[in-house]
């Protein structure tokens, strides 16, 4: 039920929070006036830094594959350009910590942290990434070659490796703190798309929940003291609608609603008793109480017409939707679309294909995570792209509404990377993405301004679709 109309918009607000607050990680820098304490103390922390990128390339499994390695903090390290020089001009003249190197290496292997990383459940999570800061702490600043080596370096002293010691600290500080994590970010996509599945469960499952509510209230009626005949014989067609009956025995939906919990909140009750209410004063509900008779169709009818004029408009609703998850609110004309589709295709008797899936293929499933990934490896060339394309008579691009240059980046980051999709389609996708999200002209203006992009990129051969 995700389609790549609700990707994309997924996508555009992740990007647009994420490259707004955007703080990269960066090692120290070069110290301004250095002492020969300030030197000697940067040289060692950069030598540091080194001797972990060099362990982590010789602690290897069985496999060959090298896990620390391939942490995100150690691929931070050695795409650094100050320690890609180092490691060159040690791996011709050699490495000056080459004994503790060997040490160290041994002492990480045959460690417990390093036998406790290996056996995580969630590999890049926080906690797999503090691996280096504790071997740093616990593995490499006690290791004895190493201290015998620091004390042979030219111009040491105690404060200068102190000095050291804090610049580290500072490493992993910033490292931590930084708002560049892509694997965060694809987390928090994921869990985005993995909120409208279950809203998506949540709104099919919404009338099972409303009929138990009412089939209680009517029970309750009954067994007051005083019934008239209408309370002891009331109208039960609500009740025993065939559409929620289909609901109720669905295995797909149970299956769901069992995994994510049955309840919204922790107390659904003010909210479905609000929704009950609002139901049984409307319209649609009086008139098809009135029916003579109905059938499997109407029944389907009667809860599609409810979904659009009581449950999707109800504040109360609306609010339980924005106090559960800050998605939903945003995902409810999509997912809502699908509910109603779903709703149609049962009314059609298409029960094996009724209850949809959360992606179409596994096309679609990748498709979020690339793009945000083609978006933030290329964002430079994009937005020079963009600004090359602006009139700086009329505009500024340090004026444009950055919700724009979002929606205007993913939209090249699509047109550019994924051939099979319709230049015509990512147009006017992102047209209207800007018509939702941004200011009243931007539809227009990034229409134009696409256009004149991708006209200069055809002409240089860097766009191969067709403009026509």
């Amino acid at each position: 039920m995700i389609n790549r109309v609700l990707i994309r918009t997924k996508v555009v607000q992740l990007l647009y929070s994420y490259m707004l607050v955007e703080n990269r990680f960066n090692l120290e820098s070069q110290p301004a006036n250095p002492t020969r304490e300030k030197r000697f103390a940067y040289g060692l922390y950069l030598d540091i830094l080194c001797l972990m990128a060099r362990v982590a390339k010789n602690v290897k499994r069985i496999s060959g594959d090298l896990p620390l390695y391939e942490t995100r903090f150690m691929k931070s390290i050695v795409s650094d350009e100050k320690i890609k020089s180092l490691m060159q001009r040690y791996d011709s003249v050699g490495y000056p910590f080459e004994l503790a190197q060997d040490a160290i290496t041994q002492q990480v292997k045959d460690s417990a942290l390093y036998k406790n990383f290996l056996k995580s459940d969630d590999p890049g999570s926080l906690a797999d990434e503090k691996i280096w800061q504790e071997i740093y702490n616990m593995i490499i600043m006690p290791n004895p070659v190493l201290s015998r080596e620091i004390a042979r370096r030219e111009n040491y002293t105690l404060s200068g490796v102190e000095r050291m010691r804090g610049m580290m600290e500072e490493t992993f500080s910033n490292f931590f703190t930084a708002s560049d994590n892509l694997p965060d970010a694809l987390n928090t996509l994921r869990k985005s798309m993995e909120s409208a599945a279950e809203l998506y469960f949540r709104l099919l499952y919404l009338p099972v929940q409303l009929v138990r509510m009412r089939e209680n209230d009517i029970e309750e009626a009954r067994n007051r003291f005083i019934a008239s005949d209408e309370v002891r014989n009331p109208n039960l067609r609500f009740v025993e609608n065939k559409f929620v009956e289909a609901i109720m025995h669905d295995e797909e939906i149970d299956r769901n609603i069992e995994r994510i919990g049955r309840n919204m909140t922790a107390d659904d009750e003010p909210m479905l008793r609000a929704l009950l209410r609002a139901i049984m004063a409307s319209d649609i509900y009086k008139e098809y109480m009135e029916f003579p008779a109905t059938d499997f169709a109407a029944d389907c009818e009667f809860w599609k017409e409810i979904y659009r004029q009581v449950i999707f408009i109800n504040p109360v609703f609306l609010e339980a939707l924005e106090d559960k998850s800050v998605f939903w609110n945003d995902d409810l004309d999509s997912i809502g679309t699908f509910v109603l589709k779903t709703v149609r295709r049962i009314a059609e008797g298409k029960s094996y294909t009724s209850i949809m899936t959360m992606y179409k293929d596994d096309e679609d499933a990748r498709f979020g995570a690339e793009l945000f990934e083609y978006v933030l490896k290329n964002k430079e060339d994009y937005r020079a792209y963009i600004n090359d394309a602006l009139d700086t008579k009329l505009w500024e691009s340090d004026r444009l509404a950055y919700m724009d240059i979002v929606v205007m980046m993913t939209a090249l980051a699509e047109i550019l990377n994924f051939p099979k999709i319709p230049l015509t389609v990512s147009i006017n996708e992102y047209v209207e993405i800007a018509k939702a999200y941004s200011t009243r002209k931007s539809g227009q203006f990034i229409h134009g301004l696409l256009a004149s992009i991708l006209k200069s990129l055809h002409e240089k051969g860097v766009l191969q679709k067709s403009l026509d």
